[in-house]
C-alpha cells in the first residue's frame, strides 16, 4: 500500500519520496534485480530515538538510482535479485508511536519515483 506521495508537504518541509506502508520487522524484498551500493544514514543529526531507525541502503537497477530509508540491509554491496530479500523494516513505532510505518523510497536525482511502483 503506497502511504504518502512524492512532492507533499510533511510538517513544513517537502517530502521527496514516496513511503510504503510495512510493518516494523517485515523483510523487504527486492522488486527487481538490484545491485547494492552501500548503506546510507537517513538523519544527518538524529535524537537518540531516530538512531534506531537511521539506516537504509542504496541501490541500483532497471537503469534507476533509488535509496530506501528505514531499513536494516542483509549486505551493504553485491546483486541481489528480484524477490531476494533485501533487509528488514526498521522498528519505526519505537522511534514514531503511532506513525504508519514505511519504507521512504527516494529517486538518487530526487525526482517522483511514483511511476514506478
Amino acid at each position: 500500500m503506497l502511504l504518502w506521495w512524492w512532492w507533499c508537504l510533511s510538517q513544513g518541509r517537502t517530502h521527496q519520496g514516496l513511503d510504503i506502508v510495512c510493518a516494523d520487522g517485515s523483510t523487504v524484498y527486492a522488486p527487481f534485480d538490484v545491485v547494492l551500493n552501500g548503506v546510507l544514514t537517513v538523519y544527518g543529526n538524529p535524537s537518540t530515538a531516530q538512531r534506531i531507525i537511521n539506516t537504509g541502503i542504496n541501490l541500483q537497477g532497471e537503469g534507476l538510482c533509488f535509496k530506501l530509508f528505514y531499513v536494516s540491509p542483509v549486505q551493504t554491496s553485491g546483486l541481489i535479485r528480484k524477490g531476494q530479500k533485501i533487509g528488514t523494516m526498521l522498528p519505526m513505532q519505537r522511534t514514531y508511536p503511532g506513525i504508519t510505518s514505511h519504507v521512504h523510497v527516494q529517486m538518487c536525482d530526487k525526482s517522483d519515483p511514483t511511476r514506478y511502483f
